[in-house]
């Protein structure tokens, strides 16, 4: 063969493979079209409705377990410490440290040893249990849910109308899911919040988080209003004793030092008997205080949708719904392009 000739075949085949490879090539695919578009912002509306409440019953389910924690710490750690005879010796001294330092201030002692009793309550009960979970984390988990669960129902509505992956990418980086911009990582999109791990490392979602907490979300002081009845019940029970151990005092100090040693070793050992027989009837009451009180804070945290453990998920689907509510109302406005193409 001639070489004028190998070179027309060379050429020839060369041709034919590249014409299979432009055969092999996948066909670029069409536009979704602005109908399509407006069903999949629908069915996304509903979606995210849907992932609310899925979110709302596992965060309802977890502040069950948090609330029975907290009442099996309270029973076993805090109340018997409370009630003891040695620590109400020991809160009388305070209480009445308190009074010769009031500086004329209307019912400090109250005060100040409710202060202190939160402090021991957090120490006690309240910590110990955040290290199984807590308030904080079942908000953050809530909204980690509520984008699981939107994730899901998006990938069923893109096959269910066949819109591209990359189409559909570029449609949600369109969706705000926090806007809390200036500055400009305080805004991101429900594309940015679906691909975020984990989403409360987002400077946006932080930032939206110190603002519910801020307005009084979820922390704990769910246990303050409880713990200021208990302390005011409790130092106007030791101001009332005062009167009883000054006279108590008085006399030993009248008897003489050993009389007197044995007269309040005495009148110390009727204290201690008296506390033993009253501690069912005061742990009862100090429960009932301390449980109201939570009881009311706890509800507070579950059901308020802008303070509460559905805070941040009820921002999100607040601003992912009103975004695609917006748009579908203002398609709805525009007549279709076919319809115009169609009109004689």
């Amino acid at each position: 063969m001639s070489r004028s000739a190998l070179v027309v075949a060379l050429m020839v085949l060369l041709a034919g493979c590249a014409g299979r490879e432009r055969g092999h090539e996948a066909p670029v695919p069409a536009a979704v079209s602005p109908m399509v578009w407006q069903q999949v912002d629908v069915d996304l509306i509903q979606a995210s409705e849907q992932a609310t409440g899925q979110a709302d019953g596992w965060a309802r389910s977890a502040m069950e377990y948090w609330r029975t924690r907290i009442y099996q710490q309270t029973d076993e750690k805090f109340i018997p410490w409370f009630d003891g005879y040695w620590t109400q010796e020991w809160l009388s001294i305070k209480v009445g440290w308190y009074r010769l330092n009031d500086n004329g201030q209307p019912d400090p002692s109250a005060k100040r040893l409710a202060s202190y009793l939160q402090e021991q309550y957090r120490a006690r009960v309240l910590a110990p249990v955040a290290l199984e979970i807590d308030p904080d984390a079942i908000m953050d988990q809530a909204a980690q849910f509520y984008l699981e669960q939107l994730a899901k129902q998006l990938a069923l509505i893109a096959q269910r109308y066949g819109v591209p992956a990359d189409q559909l990418d570029q449609h949600i980086k369109q969706i705000p899911a926090i806007s809390l911009a200036p500055p400009a990582d305080h805004s991101v999109s429900l594309y940015q919040a679906l691909h975020a791990a984990p989403l409360a490392k987002l400077p946006a979602y932080v930032a939206l988080n110190a603002r519910i907490h801020a307005a009084g979300g979820a922390s704990d002081g769910t246990s303050s209003a409880g713990i200021n009845s208990v302390a005011q019940q409790t130092s106007d029970k030791l101001q009332g004793e005062f009167t009883s151990r000054g006279v108590a005092g008085a006399v030993a100090t009248a008897v003489g030092r050993v009389a007197g040693a044995m007269i309040s070793l005495g009148v110390a050992g009727v204290r201690a008997i008296v506390h033993e027989q009253e501690q069912p009837d005061s742990q009862v009451r100090i429960r009932k205080s301390l449980g109201q009180a939570f009881d009311k804070a706890w509800l507070k945290l579950v059901s308020d949708p802008s303070s509460g453990v559905m805070a941040t998920t009820h921002y999100l689907a607040a601003q992912i719904e009103g975004h695609l509510a917006t748009v579908v109302e203002q398609r709805v406005l525009v007549e279709p392009p076919e319809k115009a193409a169609a009109r004689p």
